[in-house]
């Protein structure tokens, strides 16, 4: 048989699957579990429920990069700048696990990276702080100030529960997201996955994606191609719908975004296993055929007790 696109771009999902990393994963919601329970300990009356965001929340998580987001809604009367808040958080972050994690602070979030441990596995948690706009609103509308710790103190409004919202149900769309994320993984591309969430569902929203996952890919990536330098292209925060996503995104690296896209497209009508330049299986939980007389049984690399279904039975 040829080389079958949608059936490749399957078994990549397939090997990117959390479900191959139960053990380290297990690992990551035990310290986020950790980190929640002592930052409601230390700030007590001061935030609301901590929840989980990112990634993972939305189901768009894949295993060869990851990690977990926890977002901590501050009581507006509780820190007197946003910015104070955020320091707060960091000298509490830092005070608690600085013997055992690098602990520094990112754009919006404070990253909490443990040392390698006995299985040489390293754990990432980001926290999120956030305080809503006027005291005791958060309850009823989720909006959160969030710090930006870049050029100065500054600070933008968001409603992170809005923008995990507006990925539910779209599983069609999570599929090309995930697929993308590892094509920007792979490919070492810096573009924010947040930027590719929303480009890949106003793809499905404007245009008809429909077949398999290749006539699907090859939709949305023709609609970037095409839409991408348009000067009324936009992308709306569901968190804020002041905030134009597209906007951050220099010209150049639009133009980059394109250039991509359309040597993929190019390259796999050249020929279809050229699909293989831009999308690697991840080895380590390669799907391989157990005998050459049967396609119907198949295992996960250096693993004799993980079975996986034939390609056109994977759940996704």
């Amino acid at each position: 048989m040829g080389f079958d696109r949608s059936d490749f771009l399957v078994n990549v999902l397939e090997t990117h699957k959390m479900k191959h990393i139960d053990s380290l994963f297990d690992k990551f919601k035990e310290r986020r579990k950790e980190i929640k329970e002592k930052l409601q300990e230390k700030f007590v009356d001061d935030i609301y429920t901590p929840f989980n965001s990112g990634s993972y929340a939305k189901h768009t998580a894949v295993n060869a990069k990851f990690d977990l987001d926890v977002v901590v809604p501050c009581k507006r009367n509780s820190f007197s700048t946003i910015t104070g808040m955020f320091d707060d958080f960091f000298d509490f972050l830092q005070s608690e696990y600085k013997e055992i994690a690098y602990i520094r602070k990112q754009k919006v979030s404070i990253g909490v990276e443990f040392f390698a441990d006995e299985d040489n596995d390293i754990v990432q948690i980001d926290v999120v702080p956030g305080r809503e706009l006027k005291q005791g609103d958060y309850p009823n509308d989720n909006y959160l100030n969030i710090n930006i710790n870049v050029y100065g103190s500054n600070y933008t409004q968001t409603n992170i529960h809005a923008q995990i919202d507006n990925i539910k149900g779209k599983s069609d769309a999570r599929q090309i997201i995930r697929l993308l994320k590892i094509w920007k993984y792979q490919n070492y591309k810096d573009y924010k996955s947040f930027f590719i969430e929303l480009i890949v569902i106003k793809a499905f929203e404007n245009k008809i994606v429909s077949g398999n996952l290749w006539s699907k890919l090859k939709v949305v990536l023709e609609y970037i191609i095409d839409e991408i330098e348009g000067d009324n292209f936009s992308l709306k925060d569901p968190g804020n719908s002041s905030n134009d996503i597209a906007k951050t995104i220099d010209s150049y690296k639009k133009t980059l975004l394109k250039n991509d896209f359309k040597f993929l497209l190019e390259q796999v009508e050249l020929n279809d296993e050229n699909l293989k330049n831009h999308f690697k299986e991840n080895e380590k939980y390669k799907i391989v055929e157990e005998s050459s007389e049967s396609k119907s049984s198949y295992r996960i690399n250096d693993s004799s007790k993980a079975i996986i279904p034939p390609s056109n039975q994977f759940g996704l």
